[in-house]
């Protein structure tokens, strides 16, 4: 079963809840629990069935007792019929007062039966007085006035009124005599009765078969469902890390092999992870060692290389390029030196934070002014942009927002394609955005996690006379992660990419939103 602690969803008190409220809690339910929903579908399904038996068997109750009450009742009335024919044919005054003398006498009536005398065109006398004119139909009387085919004995069913409440009943009628018709009332109120009897015994029955019906169920499926739930909760715990955790096996059934499975696997997920963390442990020690001892090294080269250019006119042409690619190639080791040297700071949790209050907007313009002669080379033109009118000042390390915002912006006119590279700024009352757009060459969506890992390109065929160390935008992200903020990436081939970089107004603040949109440019005004 699953349980509602902190899911901020109620419990026991669902009876309080409002009917919005209590819906969404039903729903909550029925997504999240196995078991609700096969009980609730076998409970639905053996209502149906049984209702549908219900109604079959009940007509056929109904059908067979009906059956049986209209032959009895024929037979009854073919006995009185001649009865009241001999008393009509042996009586020569046919007053009121005979006629029911008639109706009282008739041998074989049944003790309920209700009895009608009616003269052609003229007054009907009943027995017991109660009986009604009105409680037999006229489609019966026409039936049985009409003498064209010989008489004949006709029977409907309609509503008497029978202690002052109308029940069903069975009429029964015929010619007597050529004067004088005889109609006989059946009350059905027995039959009634055992129908409502059937009709409740069937109802308590069904409910309370679709109810035992539905608990078998429930302890079947609480079988199954206990264990499986048992092996989310262990699987949930170890995706947090927690890898001691493991099911209880029980006996030998399906349930107790899945458990040792389940075992199996995530001592061999333990193990992996084991070994994965470990060699990550190592590969970062290797990082952090392997650069700091390229430090020396590199600096007494740098120093030869320093030398060599300075005096680089004083040499061969040839050697004087030679000493020139030297002096481009090391600032290219010493800037991956340098990067690498982050990255193991960050890895080791070894970064910390020096915030101050910062205007985004002179931030922003600074690295633009740097980036002009790369601009220019290009033939791209960057246009700085504002969103709004909010203020701009933010809470950030001036170093770890310059490097996050030179990566972007230098990123955007390498690969701009000779575009105009946009840049955006804007904020809200919780945070200060910036949205670099290019019109390059772009990324696939899919990629747009991808952008942020270390030495990931793009297009890895493609040469490498653009770009930097692959490290920027991977050291941007931990930068603004670790001021609590956002740094997302957007794009198409052949459409550009959009980089995003939000950031709480207070380093370390939590963010909700972002006051600029990722994916399309918002309407500016100029900066």
């Amino acid at each position: 079963m699953i349980s509602g602690r902190g899911s901020g969803l109620p419990g026991r008190g669902w009876q309080r809840l409002p009917p919005v409220r209590l819906a969404s809690w039903i729903r909550w339910r029925w997504r999240r629990s196995l078991q609700l929903r096969v009980v609730a579908s076998a409970l639905v399904v053996s209502l149906a069935v049984v209702a549908l038996f219900g109604v079959f068997l009940l007509d056929r109750i109904t059908a067979g007792q009906l059956r049986t009450q209209r032959t009895a009742a024929q037979s009854q009335y073919t006995t009185v019929l001649r009865s009241a024919q001999t008393e009509l044919l042996r009586r020569s005054e046919r007053t009121d007062e005979d006629i029911r003398a008639v109706l009282s006498g008739l041998q074989n009536a049944p003790p309920d039966a209700h009895f009608e005398l009616s003269r052609h065109g003229g007054r009907s006398v009943f027995f017991p007085v109660e009986a009604q004119r009105a409680d037999v139909p006229d489609a019966l009387r026409d039936l049985v006035q009409d003498t064209h085919h010989g008489p004949k004995i006709g029977r409907a069913y309609t509503t008497m009124s029978v202690h002052g409440s109308r029940v069903p009943a069975l009429v029964i009628g015929s010619q007597a005599t050529s004067t004088y018709d005889l109609y006989m009332l059946l009350p059905l109120s027995s039959q009634v009765d055992t129908w409502q009897l059937v009709r409740r015994s069937l109802l308590f029955t069904g409910t309370g078969l679709a109810l035992l019906i539905a608990l078998v169920v429930l302890l079947v499926t609480r079988q199954v469902v206990t264990p499986v739930t048992h092996a989310a909760r262990i699987a949930g715990r170890f995706a947090a890390g927690e890898f001691a955790e493991r099911m209880n096996v029980d006996g030998e059934d399906e349930m107790a092999r899945l458990a040792e499975t389940f075992n199996r696997m995530a001592a061999n997920l333990q193990q992996k992870i084991g070994e994965l963390q470990e060699l990550s442990r190592v590969q970062r020690r290797f990082v952090a060692d392997v650069s700091h001892e390229l430090r020396t090294p590199l600096t007494t080269v740098r120093m030869a290389a320093d030398i060599l250019y300075a005096v680089r006119a004083d040499f061969a042409p040839e050697i004087s390029r030679s000493a020139e690619l030297l002096q481009k190639e090391l600032d290219r080791f010493e800037g991956l030196l340098v990067d690498l040297l982050e990255i193991s700071r960050y890895d080791a949790g070894a970064a910390v934070l020096e915030p101050e209050l910062i205007d985004m907007r002179d931030a922003v313009l600074r690295v633009v002014d740097a980036v002009a002669p790369l601009a220019e080379r290009r033939g791209s033109q960057v246009v700085v942009q504002t969103s709004g009118s909010g203020q701009l000042f933010v809470e950030a390390d001036p170093r770890r927002l310059q490097r996050i915002l030179r990566n972007l912006i230098f990123n955007a006119v390498e690969h701009g394609e000779g575009l105009p590279v946009h840049v955006t700024m804007g904020a809200d009352e919780h945070a200060v955005a910036v949205v670099v757009r290019d019109l390059g060459v772009g990324f696939r969506p899919v990629d747009a996690a991808r952008v942020f890992s270390r030495f990931w390109r793009a297009d890895p065929s493609r040469a490498r006379q653009t770009g930097g160390t692959g490290l920027g935008l991977s050291i941007a992200l931990e930068d603004a992660r670790l001021h609590g903020g956002w740094l997302q990436a957007w794009g198409q081939p052949g459409r550009g990419a959009v980089f995003r970089l939000t950031l709480p107004r207070q380093a370390g603040g939590e963010l909700t939103s972002s006051p600029l949109p990722l994916e399309q440019p918002p309407v500016m005004t100029d900066a």
